[in-house]
């Protein structure tokens, strides 16, 4: 039983057995990956203690965020050899300044600002790329994602970033609303809370995605335009 699975009582988890939730999608043929929020605000500058990250950014994740970079970017050189597009979203640096952030979090006054929306060097966007800049914490909502990927023929999602509770789930959400199989990798996910980290790829998982492994990722990506396709990545 995975992480997730065993923070939920269970009696919970009879009760959504029973109700039908937590059934797998299938693949699509034309996926693409989306990168969420991948960004200093979020990552910090260098590993540290979540509640010594935050005197840098304050919405720093710490050494959770540290750990999932380099299994994202395993990720992100994978769908970029197989041609598969790759999206990153950030934060709009000028509505926050205008209305307020993505959440109800009290807005700052900064001048680390430019700064917390760079990407870390490990995992920058390649040139061609899109960057979504969002507002709200779906990468959908108020963008041209959708029209994006359309406009590409995708069929499914690939969801990694952060955090999980928040914009990640709100992607998730919204990407199942608009009726694509949505599957979140489990090892490139990650939240400033271990708690609310796990309900959520729970919920997630029950409701509007799948949460697979990375190596099940990496073995869907690599199998597609394969003889053996898809059957080889659900087994």
């Amino acid at each position: 039983m995975r992480e997730w699975e065993k923070i939920i009582p269970d009696l919970d988890r009879t009760i959504y057995e029973k109700a039908g939730y937590g059934k797998r999608q299938s693949f699509g043929d034309k996926p693409a990956l989306l990168v969420i929020d991948m960004i200093l605000a979020f990552t910090g500058t260098k590993p540290m203690e979540t509640l010594e990250a935050i005197k840098e950014f304050r919405t720093s994740c710490g050494k959770a965020a540290w750990q999932s970079i380099p299994r994202i970017r395993k990720l992100v050189l994978a769908c970029r050899e197989q041609k598969i597009p790759v999206v990153y979203s950030t934060s709009d640096a000028d509505f926050i300044e205008a209305m307020g952030n993505a959440t109800k979090r009290a807005k700052e006054r900064t001048a680390t600002r430019d700064a917390a929306m760079e990407f870390p060097e490990m995992i920058r966007p390649a040139p061609g790329e899109l960057i979504v800049r969002k507002a709200r914490a779906s990468a959908f909502f108020g963008t041209h994602l959708i029209t994006y990927l359309i406009r590409k023929g995708v069929d499914s999602l690939l969801v990694t970033g952060c955090t999980t509770s928040g914009c990640v789930r709100g992607t998730v959400l919204d990407g199942y609303s608009y009726g694509l199989p949505t599957f979140v990798i489990e090892e490139c996910v990650f939240d400033r809370s271990t708690f609310s980290h796990l309900v959520n790829l729970y919920e997630m998982n029950s409701k509007y995605g799948t949460v697979i492994s990375l190596n099940e990722a990496l073995a869907y990506v690599k199998s597609l335009g394969t003889d053996k396709g898809l059957k080889v990545a659900m087994r």
